[in-house]
């Protein structure tokens, strides 16, 4: 049986927090915020993983409202997400994912991020794609008030 996930995040920018997009921490003048490290990206995958095995999504698996996740390290929930699927017969196919961020410019992150999300998910960085994308200035990320991210992927079960 194969299944498609689809996952979307945002988090507002704001100063006095770290950026942290794939497991990375990026020097930048702003950080996301959020209750947890506010990593959009893995966030992003994590609901479209949790998504195609209609699991629900990461906040009702990792509730804000749950003080154990507060600044809670992305990587580590999203091999919670991974532990969840295998542990009821899912395997993981592949991960696609965009970030959309006006700045920092990314590309440099690039291979760390695909490293870091295939370690969580225990596959191959071959099955891990990542890439980056403005929005020419256009709406809250152009504006650089946000950064947004979105991720498709593929599981199967037999």
């Amino acid at each position: 049986m194969l299944r498609i996930g689809h996952g979307y995040d945002v988090h507002r920018l704001v100063q006095g927090r770290r950026l942290i997009l794939g497991g990375v921490e990026i020097e930048y003048e702003k950080g996301l915020l959020g209750h947890s490290d506010a990593d959009v990206l893995l966030h992003a995958i994590s609901d479209a993983l949790l998504g195609a095995a209609a699991f629900g999504d990461i906040g009702g698996m990792f509730p804000d409202s749950d003080e154990k996740y507060k600044d809670a390290d992305s990587l580590v929930l999203l091999k919670e997400v991974v532990k969840r699927l295998r542990d009821s017969g899912y395997s993981l196919g592949n991960i696609d994912a965009t970030v959309i961020a006006q700045a920092p410019k990314l590309k440099a992150f690039i291979g760390q991020m695909r490293e870091n999300i295939a370690a969580a998910c225990g596959v191959d960085k071959d099955l891990i794609s990542v890439k980056a994308t403005t929005e020419e200035g256009l709406g809250f990320s152009g504006r650089g008030e946000g950064i947004a991210a979105h991720a498709v992927c593929i599981i199967t079960k037999e």
